[in-house]
């Protein structure tokens, strides 16, 4: 006799038991999509023969979510092999927001195509087929599937070491898959399919290119209607849209993942950098620059030869072996190390806006947010053991600041922990992760815990900031690494006259600038606040009698260092209105009769509208009101 017991207390004594028929008898059966036994996530139609706990995952769960979507994925690929007979399924995992699955077609198909493949598979939902899950021995697996003409599956099976694997039918359709999967294709009533787009197999650029189709799915209507929505906004935010249509970057095929920025894309990166410059001055930092390219010798030292070799890239000087650096802390210690330093001058905190490449596969770069070459936002605090709390604190003051009061995101906080990867001993990393979490829990900051994330040197504190449509970007991170100075002998001279261990914070707030130049564009659908906007007032000159005191008025602004362009073209006023509104200009001034002889202008304010005539004084003093951190 076992005994199985539930998530309020609840007792069941049988010699065997399903785990369905348990959440039946407890009346926990409603919603369910799996169950937890002891545990482990599993079917509602395995039998459980020994002492359990058992718990409903449903699907307002996480758990339960991934759950429905992984199911729907399998639901996708059922319908695809219904309407394309010959189509080939490869795998179909769940990712953030939804699930995508690759499967090679014998002819290429479009976007256009989904709602074919929707239509289908809500036929198939309506029919409430079963997903029975049979577990086989592996050899048997690979025979299935290679009668099935399935490469891709076979494939993965020859690779694993496992004995026997889970199979899941669907009628005619079936899937290798650990599970668990929803009871009936019934449960599957709110999906969407987003988008069709090419990748390689195992993302080799080597191997085959499968078409990808990702959908979403949900536990009701109103979540995905919500999620539609925002995705919908989103699309007329994309970066890559807005950024051309406002002359600010290009990208082109003569250097993928190497974005190519124009004078209005540099007028707003460069006044993000006077920002930047601004704000590590007021808060002690020094700033320093360091060689793109340095020898191999000095990645092995740091670690990044054994940990990030394959994200680097090569080049030979004088017969020696070389690498383009991906980060800046291994030169920024070099910097430190030029010099001799006493406890007194600890904290010591080294800033750099350093441009590093980066190794990405062809096939995950998006505009500026996946880029091989970008300008690191980055700096280095040294300081004693005792400093390091106060120096935390002074960094997440510094991402209080440029998130919430200068931009206006919130933003969430994770404290990530030592990785498999890791380095350093079990005291080190012990004493690093204590100080992140005390000086967490002594702010009074609210964060979640991201069990084996850390980098491979130190653990840390991630930033991610939410966007106006709820999306959420991880830029800033404070990463503490006793390793790097253990592995450079990096010291500092004590007040007892002998030599110490600095510890190290890498630290980042902006991330890389190309990169939160692309979320400012998507967070403010190209309608940048004031200060930063590349053109922040445009003269409309109404005829050509009026462009000779457009001419002055615009010299006028430009000494007081204002961005001003001149429209003189031979067009009507409405469409001058029209192009500078599409271009988010913040100001347009309308420059007639009117103003030329009462010395005036007439003022457009780009989300008020028309703020009516005013003389130049008082339109200096409304835009020098206009809000600035610089």
């Amino acid at each position: 006799m076992y005994r199985f017991s539930g998530p309020a207390g609840q007792l069941l004594e049988s010699e065997k038991a399903v785990v369905g028929d348990i959440l039946k008898e407890w009346k926990l059966e409603k919603g369910a999509l799996a169950a937890k036994v002891n545990g482990e996530e599993l079917d509602l139609d395995v039998e459980v023969s020994c002492d359990a706990s058992v718990e409903p995952i449903t699907s307002d769960t996480e758990e339960g979510l991934e759950i429905l979507r992984h199911s729907t994925a399998h639901l996708l690929a059922q319908a695809a092999t219904r309407l394309f007979p010959g189509a080939v399924v490869a795998i179909g995992p769940v990712i953030k927001d939804g699930f995508y699955y690759d499967i090679e077609f014998k002819e290429p198909i479009s976007e256009t195509d989904l709602p074919a493949f929707e239509k289908e598979m809500r036929r198939i939902v309506k029919r409430g087929i079963p997903l029975k899950r049979q577990r086989v021995s592996r050899e048997e697996a690979i025979e299935l599937f290679k009668e099935r003409k399935d490469p891709y599956k076979v494939e993965i099976l020859e690779g694993i070491d496992d004995d026997s694997v889970n199979l899941y039918w669907q009628e005619e359709y079936v899937d290798l898959c650990r599970g668990p999967h929803v009871p009936n294709t019934r449960v599957l009533q709110n999906f969407k399919l987003l988008s069709v787009a090419g990748a390689y197999w195992r993302g080799d650029e080597n191997n085959i290119m499968l078409t990808r189709i990702y959908g979403t799915a949900f536990a009701t209507k109103e979540e995905l209607e919500a999620y539609v929505t925002r995705m919908e906004e989103a699309k007329k935010r994309d970066h890559r849209k807005i950024g051309r249509e406002l002359g600010l970057f290009s990208l082109h095929k003569e250097g993928p993942g190497f974005p190519f920025f124009h004078p209005k894309g540099m007028v707003v990166i460069n006044t993000l950098i006077d920002f930047w410059s601004k704000v590590h001055r007021k808060n002690g930092y020094d700033q320093i620059r360091t060689p793109l390219i340095l020898n191999r010798d000095l990645w092995i030292q740091s670690g990044h030869w054994d940990h990030y070799r394959e994200n680097m890239y090569f080049t030979e000087i004088d017969d020696q072996p070389y690498a383009i650096k991906p980060m800046n802390c291994p030169g920024g210690i070099l910097v430190y190390k030029s010099d001799l330093h006493s406890y007194r001058d600890l904290p010591l905190r080294l800033g750099e806006l350093g441009i590093v490449h980066r190794h990405e596969k062809s096939g995950v770069l998006h505009g500026l947010m996946r880029v091989r070459c970008f300008t690191q936002d980055d700096a280095h605090h040294y300081c004693t053991p005792d400093q390091i709390k106060d120096e935390v604190s002074l960094i997440m003051d510094m991402v209080d600041y440029i998130y919430s009061e200068v931009f206006g995101f919130k933003f969430h906080v994770e404290l990530s922990t030592r990785p498999d990867n890791s380095m350093g001993s079990d005291e080190m990393w012990e004493l690093a992760e204590r100080s992140l979490r005390e000086v967490l829990e002594e702010r009074g900051t609210n964060y979640v815990l991201n069990p084996g994330d850390g980098a491979f040197y130190g653990p840390k504190i991630d930033f991610h900031l939410e966007d106006c449509i709820g999306r959420t970007w991880q830029c800033g991170t404070i990463q503490l690494d006793f390793q790097m100075p253990e592995k450079f002998d990096v010291t500092y001279i004590g007040s007892d006259g002998k030599e110490h261990r600095p510890a190290m914070l890498h630290r980042t707030i902006l991330g890389s600038i190309e990169r939160f130049l692309g979320i400012l564009i998507e967070h403010y659908a190209g309608a940048f606040p004031f200060w930063i906007a590349p053109v922040q007032v445009k003269i409309l000159a109404v005829g050509e009698d009026h462009v000779d005191y457009a001419k002055d008025l615009k010299a006028l602004l430009q000494d007081r260092e204002y961005r001003v362009e001149l429209d003189c073209r031979d067009e009507k006023l409405g469409r001058k209105i029209r192009d500078a509104q599409m271009e988010k200009v913040p100001f347009m001034l309308v420059v007639g009769d009117r103003e030329l002889e009462t010395d005036t202008v007439s003022v457009r304010d780009r989300s008020e509208g028309d703020k009516g005539s005013m003389s130049k004084e008082d339109l200096l003093e409304l835009l020098k009101g206009q809000f600035s951190p610089l």
